[in-house]
């Protein structure tokens, strides 16, 4: 899964990860920065970027090695590589940059803005979601990544999300 905050990611890669009776992999970065919040009230900060990395590769590193064809993962780093650059104006570390552009994903699963902005302790920018989906876009096309936009409502992003991965799962 990939794409602006509030477009239904999270939901989306419990449902696939339910339907394939598979692992899912969930987005490190937000228990990590709502512990933060709940005990600071602090957003994201530029030193917490390689613990969030690091965490999440974790995260995937460990669910991959239970699971024979299949990994749902909530995000990825090339998410983070473009939160980075877009709040720290262009800054992201070296490591994630590289580390976020070693494709390992057959598919990026890129989630429209059409769904309902959903407000919460970590989510900030509701106003200019077309804006984050163009950038996300511009990043998968720009390493030349593998990826299908995912729109409409729940079920029918569902829908979509299962016929794209029985696609890849036939050339498997």
């Amino acid at each position: 899964m990939y794409g602006p905050e509030s477009t239904g990611k999270t939901t989306l890669a419990k449902q696939l990860a339910e339907h394939y009776k598979t692992l899912w992999v969930p987005e490190f970065m937000r228990e990590y920065l709502q512990k933060k919040w709940d005990s600071e009230k602090k957003l994201v900060e530029k030193e917490d970027l390689i613990p969030i990395a690091k965490g999440q590769l974790q995260l995937e590193n460990e669910a991959a090695q239970k699971v024979e064809n299949l990994l749902i993962c909530d995000t990825n780093l090339l998410e983070l590589k473009v939160y980075s650059e877009y709040y720290y104006d262009g800054f992201c570390p070296s490591e994630i940059k590289k580390e976020a552009t070693k494709n390992k994903y057959s598919i990026y699963l890129l989630t429209y803005v059409d769904t309902p902005w959903e407000a919460d302790d970590l989510r900030d920018r509701p106003n200019n979601r077309e804006e984050m989906f163009r950038i996300f876009e511009a990043e998968l096309q720009k390493h030349h990544f593998p990826y299908k936009i995912l729109k409409g409502n729940e079920k029918e992003r569902f829908e979509n999300a299962v016929k794209i991965i029985d696609e890849l799962l036939k050339k498997k």
